[in-house]
């Protein structure tokens, strides 16, 4: 088919938003390692999941083997309120480019949260409310993950408590607002409401605070309050598996045009949107069915896939977390308080680190003022102000199609631009005024985070 005749926005029907999630683990060979109570070094059962997790999410989290699980009911309600979301064709970002490439992107930005957090949310939300919970605790970075728990608490009469990392709660007050809107409580972290939040205050006067510490901070009181759970926006198994949708959605709208991408590109911080993004066409890589080049993008300052260890580490600061094998920088690392991209968090899912340790997929990591400058570049041409974490996406979709400008080659490439960045406007204008900076660590401020990662037979670094 002719590119004049596929249409700028690529949609599915609302039939055909898909009545199913899709589990990657199933089809991996290898899968990822078992969580590991930190007191025993054994992999953790279900019950000692129980006072942290819902039940239902629980099943979900240790299930490797099931490849598809029914999306209930009344979460398909909830997602018709924004689904499904388009692929789009950047016809205007191609030509202002002049390459040959022809790029694709899967919008997840329509919606009050502004990102792809709310498929998650409205899930792990309608099982708490099944399992006729009070309430739920969480964490939130640049606050995307916030707003959207946020929205699905309201939707289904939950409280909802966010301890959002102090620089963004204060670079970013009106998604903080936003939160406030839906009925949460928003904290900012560390604080000195909980243990923990006072002993990382003690410990490190001043801290900016770090998703790390924030985690803590929300477990701490999910397990200390009746009726209450932790629920996470990204990382955990059943997350990506939420995120599926993402995908499958974006796979059945180029499969009604033939279209094949050759290239997947996501940004990566704990892994949700890019593991929902790929699932899949990484099915059917690790099928054999296909073969596609995947990338994930990770900030230069958080550079977990590019210069972390693969290892067994906590995921919070506090250290009250399951030990997850991933890649990470250490659970004390604690990113540049002018890191202001987003995509902060110090490790990243385990089945994606996984799928990157088996070489499945690739990692690049870029700095952050060219993030920016691909940002603007994008909204000048496609006419979307993306979000800083979605620009890291975009920045390497550029890159690639530049390449193919060098080459000559056709290339089909496929991003996630994982939702809009009108919140993140305090981003914006330090890029603008000259004010941001591209902080790289150094190996030696590394080996600080790479020292706390725990040191047991088969976790050495």
């Amino acid at each position: 088919m002719s590119n004049e005749k596929i249409p700028y926005k690529i949609y599915l029907t609302e039939e055909e938003i898909p009545k199913q999630w899709y589990n990657m683990r199933a089809d991996m060979k290898n899968k990822p390692a078992p969580l590991l109570n930190p007191g025993t070094l054994e992999p953790l059962k279900a019950e000692e999941l129980a006072p942290i997790f819902c039940e239902e999410l629980i099943a979900q989290e240790l299930d490797n083997d099931t490849a598809y699980v029914d999306i209930p009911e009344e979460i398909q309600t909830y997602y018709k309120l924004y689904r499904p979301s388009p692929v789009m064709r950047a016809y205007h970002l191609e030509k202002a480019l002049g390459t040959p490439a022809k790029i694709y992107y899967k919008f997840e930005g329509n919606n009050t949260s502004g990102s792809h957090k709310l498929n998650s949310a409205l899930a792990q939300a309608y099982y708490a409310k099944k399992q006729g919970l009070k309430g739920v605790t969480t964490e939130t970075g640049a606050g995307q993950w916030g707003t959207a728990l946020a929205m699905a608490c309201s939707f289904f009469d939950l409280e909802c408590k966010v301890f959002m990392v102090k620089v963004s709660y204060e670079q970013k007050p009106f998604r903080r607002e936003v939160m406030r809107t839906y009925g949460a409580e928003v904290t900012p972290s560390p604080s000195e409401t909980t243990a923990i939040g006072r002993k990382i205050l003690a410990d490190h006067p001043g801290t900016t605070g770090s998703l790390g510490c924030a985690i803590s901070e929300a477990v701490e009181v999910s397990t200390q309050s009746e009726g209450y759970r932790y629920v996470l926006g990204s990382v955990l198994n059943q997350v990506l598996l939420h995120q599926s949708v993402i995908g499958l959605e974006a796979k059945a709208a180029l499969d009604k045009y033939d279209i094949t991408p050759d290239i997947i590109i996501g940004c990566a911080g704990g892994g949700s949107n890019l593991g929902g993004l790929i699932a899949p066409f990484m099915g059917q890589k690790l099928r054999g069915e296909k073969d596609y080049r995947i990338i994930a993008v990770e900030p230069a300052s958080c550079p977990s896939f590019t210069r972390g260890k693969f290892a067994y580490d906590f995921c919070d600061t506090g250290m009250i977390c399951p030990l997850a094998k991933m890649y990470t920088l250490g659970s004390s690392f604690i990113p540049s308080a002018n890191h202001a991209g987003g995509l902060r968090f110090h490790g990243m899912s385990t089945i994606l680190s996984q799928l990157y340790h088996d070489g499945f997929m690739e990692a690049v990591s870029v700095e952050q003022t060219a993030v920016f400058e691909a940002a603007e570049q994008f909204a000048r041409t496609e006419g979307i102000l993306p979000a800083p974490e979605s620009s890291h996406a975009i920045r390497a979709a550029i890159d690639e199609a530049l390449k193919c400008k060098e080459t000559g080659e056709e290339k089909t490439i496929l991003f996630g631009l994982t939702g809009t960045g009108y919140f993140d406007m305090v981003a914006y204008e330090q890029y603008h005024n000259g004010n941001m900076s591209d902080y790289i660590p150094s190996d030696e401020d590394l080996q600080k985070g790479f020292d706390g990662i725990p040191q047991f037979p088969g976790n050495e670094i």
